[in-house]
């Protein structure tokens, strides 16, 4: 196997501080072209060889993992790491548009699109620990189902974390919510990582300057993102939460208790996601949710 992936995986490391995340994803991508140019042109691959790369080539590969499941938004990633490492290894990466998803993607988002979504926002922050934090709050989305009001408010005292998590919510309601541990490490590493060290009722999610983080910064990176990624416009933070909710129906929660988990007033408000395909959704979150 060429060395040009690990070269690139330093690279991502030393000279763009890059998360470990992303690091280990981007770095997969590459290992996996050049697995795949391998077995596709029947040599070694070099530098000089991937400046031959054609934009056919490039869609071959993709149609490959295409197959393995792979949805537009993660496919999209795909070919933005693809591009990096070429570029990286001084070779031209051939002019193609990325695939789209279909205008008004309906709710939810489907488990891989959350993923992909996610980490986009942490993969194209200023810095590390600003990667770090975006993953850990769009995970408390999609992974615990909170809004994106009440991630914002949560103290800084909820550390160190358990297995459940404290959060206030509309008219001053306290529910617990479970933390997955992807959930619970994310933010973890987050804590490990800013540069400032809240405590008590201070805020746990600060900005760039070391403010209270604002919604609309997460709303506005969610935007961004989801276009790199051919999303479509309701893919917002508020639909993660949205997904959080359908999947668990979906999974045979009931809806007390998903009334329970949202933080719901009223039943009514929990009712609108019965009319999702609760047989559909299963199965996916079954073969892609973290929680499966």
């Amino acid at each position: 196997m060429s060395n040009l992936p690990l070269l690139y995986g330093q690279h991502l490391a030393r000279d763009r501080r890059r998360s470990v995340h992303t690091v280990r994803a981007y770095q997969a991508t590459a290992e996996r072209l050049v697995a795949f140019l391998q077995r596709h042109w029947g040599g070694p691959i070099d530098a000089v060889a991937l400046g031959k790369l054609s934009a056919a080539d490039l869609r071959a590969f993709l149609a490959v993992r295409r197959e393995d499941g792979l949805s537009n938004a993660s496919a999209a990633r795909e070919l933005s790491a693809v591009r990096g490492f070429l570029t990286h290894a001084g070779a031209e990466a051939p002019r193609m548009r990325g695939p789209r998803a279909k205008k008004g993607v309906p709710r939810p988002v489907s488990p891989a699109d959350a993923v992909a979504l996610a980490g986009e926002v942490a993969d194209d922050a200023a810095a590390p620990w600003i990667g770090a934090r975006d993953w850990a709050v769009l995970l408390l989305l999609y992974g615990a189902g909170l809004r994106i009001g009440e991630a914002m408010a949560l103290p800084a005292r909820v550390l160190p974390l358990g297995e459940t998590l404290s959060v206030t919510g509309k008219r001053s309601k306290t529910r617990l919510v479970p933390l997955l541990p992807q959930v619970r490490a994310a933010i973890e590493a987050y804590a490990a990582q800013v540069p400032w060290s809240p405590k008590g009722d201070e805020p746990l999610f600060r900005g760039a300057k070391g403010g209270p983080l604002s919604p609309a910064v997460v709303r506005r990176s969610v935007r961004a993102a989801r276009v790199r990624l051919g999303l479509g416009d309701r893919t917002t933070p508020h639909a993660l939460r949205h997904s959080f909710a359908t999947h668990l129906l979906g999974r045979g929660a009931d809806l007390r208790q998903l009334q329970e988990l949202l933080g719901h007033a009223s039943l009514s408000s929990t009712q609108i996601y019965t009319a999702v395909d609760a047989a559909h959704l299963m199965d996916v979150y079954r073969h892609a949710h973290p929680r499966a």
